[in-house]
C-alpha cells in the first residue's frame, strides 16, 4: 500500500513539474499569422449622407445583395527579441469594385517596427503611391484590465486605450511573448499583442497561429521603397490632398493613419 501511495505521489509531482514548466516557456522568435476582419456593410453605410445619398444609396444596396459582410484580409508578423516585421498578404481575389480604394478595407502598411530604438519604417500604399515612412513609434497610454481572453492557444489579457485622439482601441496581448508589438503600429504592452479591435471603426486583427521558431536577420529586412518622409510630412501631404474632400477626406486621413 506505501509503495502505490509513493507511486501517486511521484505522478503527481512530476505533472506538477511538467505543467509549471509549460506555464513557465517564453517565446522570443517566431511567426504569428493575423485575420483582419472588417464589417463593409457598417463601413459602407457610414459613406453615405444627404450630400451623396443619391448617387451612394443604389451603389450600396447592390452591393449587400452581392458581398459578403465581413471581409477577411490576412497578414504576418516576423519577429525575433526586439524586432517585428508586419507583412500584409496580398488578396487572392480583389473584386476591384466601386468601394474598393477606402483605406479600411484594404492593408496598406508592411512595418519594421525596432522596439530597442523605438523607430518603426513603414512602407505605405496610398491609393497608387507608395510612401516610406520613419518616425518614433506611437506612445499609446494602455490601461490594463483583468479581463482575459484565449487567442490562438494562448491566454491574453485586456488593455485599453485612445489613438489619434478619437479612436477606441481593445487590445489582448500575452506575457508568454515578451515581446512588446503587435499588428499593424499597435505595440507598447508587456507582451504580444494578439488581438485588436477597433469596435466604433467597426475592423479587428486577431491571430490565428503562433509558430514558435528562429527568425533570422534576412527575415527582418525593412521596406525600402517609397517616397521617403516622417508622420508630420505624410500628413501635411494627405491634408492638402484632401481638403475639398469634406467628411470623406476625413475619414480617409483617419484611416490612413491607423
Amino acid at each position: 500500500m506505501k509503495t502505490i501511495l509513493t507511486f501517486f505521489i511521484a505522478v503527481l509531482l512530476l505533472s506538477c513539474s511538467q505543467l509549471q514548466a509549460q506555464n513557465a516557456h517564453f517565446i522570443t522568435s517566431g511567426v504569428i499569422e493575423y485575420e483582419k476582419t472588417v464589417n463593409t456593410f457598417a463601413i459602407l453605410k457610414k459613406q453615405i449622407n444627404k450630400d451623396n445619398e443619391a448617387f451612394y444609396q443604389p451603389i450600396y444596396d447592390q452591393y449587400i445583395k452581392n458581398q459578403p459582410q465581413f471581409k477577411k484580409l490576412k497578414s504576418t508578423l516576423n519577429f525575433a527579441e526586439d524586432k517585428i516585421l508586419f507583412t500584409p498578404i496580398a488578396e487572392e481575389n480583389n473584386s476591384g469594385n466601386f468601394f474598393s480604394n477606402i483605406p479600411i478595407l484594404t492593408q496598406n502598411n508592411t512595418i519594421l517596427t525596432d522596439l530597442k530604438t523605438g523607430t518603426f519604417i513603414d512602407q505605405k500604399m496610398i491609393f497608387d503611391e507608395s510612401y516610406l515612412v520613419k518616425d518614433s513609434t506611437r506612445k499609446i497610454r494602455w490601461k490594463i484590465t483583468d479581463e482575459t481572453r484565449e487567442i490562438a492557444g494562448y491566454t491574453c489579457r485586456r488593455a485599453n486605450a485612445i489613438v489619434l485622439d478619437s479612436v477606441y482601441v481593445v487590445a489582448f496581448y500575452t506575457d508568454k511573448i515578451p515581446v512588446s508589438g503587435g499588428p499593424e503600429s499597435f505595440t507598447g504592452l508587456p507582451g504580444m499583442i494578439l488581438g485588436v479591435a477597433l469596435p466604433h471603426e467597426n475592423v479587428s486583427w486577431f491571430a490565428i497561429k503562433v509558430t514558435e521558431m528562429t527568425v533570422e536577420s534576412k527575415a527582418l529586412t525593412p521596406p525600402k521603397k517609397g517616397k521617403p518622409v516622417n508622420n508630420k510630412e505624410l500628413r501635411k501631404t494627405l491634408e492638402a490632398a484632401i481638403k475639398d474632400w469634406g467628411a470623406e477626406g476625413r475619414a480617409y486621413l483617419k484611416e490612413f493613419s491607423l
